[in-house]
C-alpha cells in the first residue's frame, strides 16, 4: 500500500509520440493518486491522446514539435516540484509495490542519486542493462538481475529513477541528443558528477519494448538515423573517439547483411543508421 506521503514525493513522467494505445497501461499500473505528466511530441493522435490522460486524471503537456525523448523530459520535469522523477516508458508497467520499494533504496541509500527497478519483457525475461557503448568492456556486468541491491556501471532510460537535485545539478537530459543514448549519457553524468548509480532488486518493472509508437518503415527509419547520429555524437561526448570506427563499420556490415537485401523494412532501416552515422562523423561541430 502507497502512502500519500510516498506518492506526494515523486513525480511519473512519460514521453508520447503516438502512443495512445499502449498509455493505458502504464497509467493503470499507476498507484492511486500518483502525480503522473505526459509529455507528448505532437503526435497526430492528440485526440484520443487527451481522452486516455482525462481518464486517469495526469496532466498533459503538448509540445508544438517533435522535440526527441531528452527535451521532453525536461520540459516535463520543469514543470513538477517533488524529489523524485521516475521517467518511464509509455509501454512500461509498474508491478505492485514499484515505486515504493524505489522510494525505500532511495532513503537506505542516500549516496546513490539515480536508480534503476528490475526491467523484464513481456516474456518474463529479465531486462538487465549491463554495459554501453559507452563505457570500455571491462566494465560490463554479467547478464540477469543482480541477487541484491548493488552500483551499476550505467541505467536504462525505460524506467528511470532520479533525485531531482542530481539531475538539475548535471543538467538534465542534455537537448542535443533526439533518441538514443540520452539514457547512457545522463547516467554517466550523474555518476561522474553526483553519486552512485543502482539497481532495485525489490522494485519491478515489466517493458513492452519497441511497442510504445505504431511501427512502419518509415518510423523505424527515422529511429535508426537518429540512432546513428545519437551514437556518434555520444561516443565523441565521453571521449570513445576509437569506437566511432567500430560504429561506421557495424553500420556498414548491417546494411549489407543477408536480412537488410531480403527485407525492405530492415534495408530502410539499416540504410538510415548508416547514413546517420555518417552524418555525424562528418559533422565536425560536435562535442
Amino acid at each position: 500500500m502507497h502512502s500519500t506521503r510516498t506518492l506526494q514525493r515523486v513525480a511519473v513522467l512519460t514521453v508520447t509520440y503516438n502512443s495512445h494505445n499502449i498509455l493505458p497501461g502504464m497509467l493503470a499500473s499507476l498507484p492511486h493518486g500518483a502525480d503522473c505528466t505526459v509529455i507528448d511530441n505532437n503526435s497526430t493522435d492528440h485526440a484520443a491522446l487527451l481522452n486516455v490522460v482525462r481518464q486517469y486524471d495526469a496532466r498533459l503537456i503538448r509540445n508544438n514539435k517533435n522535440v526527441g525523448f531528452g527535451t521532453a523530459c525536461n520540459i516535463g520535469a520543469a514543470h513538477t516540484e517533488t524529489e523524485f522523477f521516475l521517467f518511464l516508458n509509455p509501454d512500461a508497467r509498474l508491478e505492485a509495490g514499484a515505486l515504493e520499494a524505489l522510494v525505500i533504496a532511495a532513503d537506505t541509500h542516500r549516496d546513490a542519486v539515480a536508480f534503476n527497478p528490475a526491467i523484464s519483457g513481456t516474456n518474463g525475461r529479465p531486462y538487465f542493462k549491463r554495459g554501453s557503448v559507452l563505457l570500455p568492456k571491462r566494465e560490463k556486468l554479467p547478464s540477469g538481475w543482480p541477487e541484491t541491491d548493488c552500483r551499476v556501471p550505467v541505467l536504462s532510460g525505460a524506467a528511470l529513477f532520479v533525485r531531482r537535485t542530481a539531475f538539475e545539478a548535471v543538467g538534465g537530459f542534455d537537448p542535443a541528443i533526439f533518441l538514443y543514448h540520452e539514457d547512457d549519457d545522463l547516467a554517466l553524468r550523474l555518476r561522474t558528477q553526483c553519486g552512485p548509480l543502482m539497481f532495485v532488486r525489490a522494485a519491478r518493472v515489466m517493458h513492452d519494448a519497441g511497442n510504445s509508437t505504431t511501427r512502419s518503415s518509415q518510423l523505424a527509419a527515422f529511429k535508426a538515423f537518429h540512432m546513428g547520429q545519437s551514437r556518434i555524437y555520444a561516443l565523441r561526448k565521453h571521449k570513445r573517439t576509437g569506437a566511432e570506427r567500430k560504429a561506421l563499420i557495424s553500420a556498414f556490415w548491417q546494411r549489407v547483411s543477408p536480412v537488410a537485401l531480403i527485407s525492405a523494412r530492415k534495408r530502410a532501416k539499416q540504410t538510415a543508421f548508416l547514413r546517420g552515422v555518417l552524418g555525424a562523423m562528418q559533422n565536425k561541430a560536435g562535442p
